[in-house]
């Protein structure tokens, strides 16, 4: 089984239900936006952007092969259901995992951690039955208070590094699952904000969880404003120095 990574909370999570049934990770593939000194967040419909400078460590983290693409597409195709379209940014996808798939020949299956996107999950599985790979999404339509608990309960060491929903601001980045809860869980009782993000109010990293061989240790970060809005500024975390440490 191969792990298509953002370095999130969802995937890790995802990966982790993965091994708990039975599945061995062999790889992380992960697409990144052009490393052109611009800035990381693309708005991308299909990929998390945002730190994706540190997944390549998530690789050393967990000791397994990482494999990477630019992201050269954009949304051509914002239809729910997808079908091959010329220079989409799902066809980036299809590209890398047909390069891991090259390099392990005896992967079957992709681990996702889709919660409820059904854009997002729709293509997956497009590029899924096209490699003649298994989509494994343990998360899909899991109920995200409970899996927020969960998550935290079992190891899930992550920080928030974007954030874009009223209530949200640059103060929040940076800081643990933990440390949000409460605030999270306020926010969704006032304004149905989705407890795990998955609206795309806010995006994390995962610095450590139980696959992790090492942990990863943020040194300095700087606070970049992708979107002034007075309601709901979008701000996220440029990571300028991280290092491994040993658990």
């Amino acid at each position: 089984m191969r792990r298509r990574g953002s370095g999130g909370k969802d995937s890790t999570y995802n990966m982790m239900k993965c091994v708990e049934n039975g599945h061995e990770i062999v790889a992380l593939a992960h697409a990144h936006p052009p490393r052109t000194g611009a800035a990381e967040e693309l708005d991308s419909f299909l990929f998390q952007t945002v730190g994706s400078s540190v997944v390549r460590l998530v690789g050393e983290c967990m000791q397994v092969p990482y494999y990477e693409r630019e992201i050269r597409g954009t949304a051509v195709s914002q239809t729910l259901d997808y079908a091959e379209t010329l220079d989409d940014e799902t066809e980036d996808l299809f590209a890398l995992l047909s390069e891991v798939q090259r390099a392990h020949p005896d992967v079957g299956a992709v681990s996702v951690g889709a919660i409820f996107s059904s854009y997002q999950g729709n293509r997956v599985q497009h590029v899924c039955k096209r490699l003649g790979l298994e989509m494994l999404a343990y998360l899909w339509h899991q109920d995200q208070t409970e899996l927020l608990h969960e998550m935290m309960d079992q190891g899930v060491h992550a920080v928030l590094i974007k954030v874009a929903a009223l209530g949200l601001g640059s103060d929040d980045l940076g800081k643990t699952l933990g440390e949000m809860e409460p605030k999270l869980m306020a926010l969704h009782k006032k304004f149905g904000l989705h407890p795990c993000g998955e609206g795309g109010e806010y995006e994390t990293l995962t610095l450590d969880c139980p696959l992790y061989k090492k942990r990863i240790v943020v040194d300095e970060s700087l606070v970049v404003t992708h979107s002034n809005d007075d309601y709901a500024p979008v701000v996220y975390l440029n990571f300028k120095n991280v290092h491994l440490e040993p658990k």
